[in-house]
Parts: structure tokens; sequence; C-alpha cells
């Protein structure tokens, strides 16, 4: 395989991966306070088969207990009168936001610069 169309490649799963991160991180930001909410999180699984071949993803649920409050009048309230909130932690959740942001930039700048390189090459071998 043509080291450039292996670099692009990897480029562009390694945005793929940050794109569903965002997806997710922002489904979980959405969902903070709604109660009985899990958090998700995106877990990668190993390659299978012979080639090349990227991680596959997969998204499992966060199994942390949430806050509980007190609102016996709350529709999802057990027995006792308590209700449990979603386990999602807005500063962890903007973190991991920021950080697939700019991991994304920097698949994306890597792959900018495969295409500059494999341009450049072609210009060369025209000449």
């Amino acid at each position: 395989m043509n080291p450039f169309d292996f670099s692009m490649q990897q480029a562009v799963a390694g945005m793929r991966t940050q794109s569903q991160r965002i997806t997710v991180g922002a489904e979980n930001v959405s969902n903070a306070d709604t109660p009985g909410y899990k958090r998700k999180i995106l877990v990668s699984e190993p390659p299978t088969g012979s080639g090349v071949s990227f991680a596959a993803l997969r998204t499992v649920l966060d199994q942390t207990q949430g806050a509980t409050e007190f609102n016996p009048e709350h529709p999802m309230a057990d027995q006792e009168g308590y209700v449990t909130l979603s386990n999602v932690s807005l500063v962890t959740e903007m973190a991991d936001l920021r950080e697939a942001s700019r991991s994304y930039e920097a698949n994306l700048n890597s792959f900018q610069q495969a295409r500059t390189m494999y341009n450049s090459l072609l210009d060369v071998l025209r000449r």
C-alpha cells in the first residue's frame, strides 16, 4: 500500500473516532440534567483480521451510581421518595470534548500534510 494512502487512511480513521467521541460527549452534556440518565462511554475494540484495519468502536453505559435527591413528588421517585440523578459530570465531559476536538484537528492537519506531500511528489514526477 502506498505510504501516503496509509497515512491518509489513518488520519481519516482518527477523525472518525474523534467525531464519534464528540457526538457521545454532546449527548452526555445534553442529558446531564435528566434523572436516571447513565453517561455513555466510547470503547474501542481491537481490530480483527489481517491487513489494514482499525479498531471498532462501541458505546457502553457508565454504571456509576448517580447522586440521589429527596423529591417524593417526582414521577421517577422510588418508594422512599428519592430520585436518582444523572451520573454525568459536566467538568469531565467538557474536558473530554476539548481533547476530542484537539485530536480531530491534529488528525486533520496530518491528513492535509500527507495530501500536500503526495501532490508535491506528483508535481516532481510530472517534470
